[in-house]
């Protein structure tokens, strides 16, 4: 059986356009935890793309790399706990600083990889290193600066 993608672990609805199982029109990414770092696969469709019909949107791309991100912190507090994915209290990060460098273009029409790894790890804030890959290159990298908040942040609906 394979493991249950981070997003799919948490105990409520998750309507974020980037990572929201819930949200019909989002993105939908999933990411894993595997031993100490979060990894995934994304599709871009023909209507992610930028200007060129053959590359994905910047704005996509910095997307994946804060959702995945915020989700890799996520899965890292409940580690540091000695606790599951999803478990209660529940465990939420919100996105304080994201920091985006783009590579190369990132074609369309590829599986994107994403690799999100824990560069520091305090009480509250999280820093996470995110890289975005297509056909084995490195497209773009990021930085996502993520800050836990309490369990009622997300009760905003």
């Amino acid at each position: 059986m394979k493991e249950r993608a981070i997003q799919d672990q948490f105990r409520r609805n998750n309507h974020c356009w980037g990572c929201g199982q819930s949200n019909d029109h989002g993105l939908k990414i999933k990411s894993y935890w595997l031993g100490n770092e979060a990894v995934g696969t994304w599709q871009p469709e023909e209507y992610h793309a930028a200007g060129p019909q053959n590359v994905v949107n910047g704005g996509i791309i910095a997307t994946l790399i804060d959702c995945h991100g915020a989700c890799t912190a996520m899965a890292a507090a409940y580690q540091a706990e000695g606790r599951e994915i999803g478990s209660e209290p529940n465990i939420w990060c919100a996105t304080a600083s994201l920091q985006v460098t783009y590579l190369r273009p990132t074609p369309l029409g590829q599986p994107i990889s994403l690799r999100g790894i824990v560069k520091d790890m305090g009480e509250r804030k999280i820093v996470v290193t995110c890289s975005v890959s297509a056909e084995g290159e490195e497209c773009a990298r990021g930085e996502v600066v993520a800050v836990r908040v309490p369990p009622e942040w997300a009760e905003g609906d």
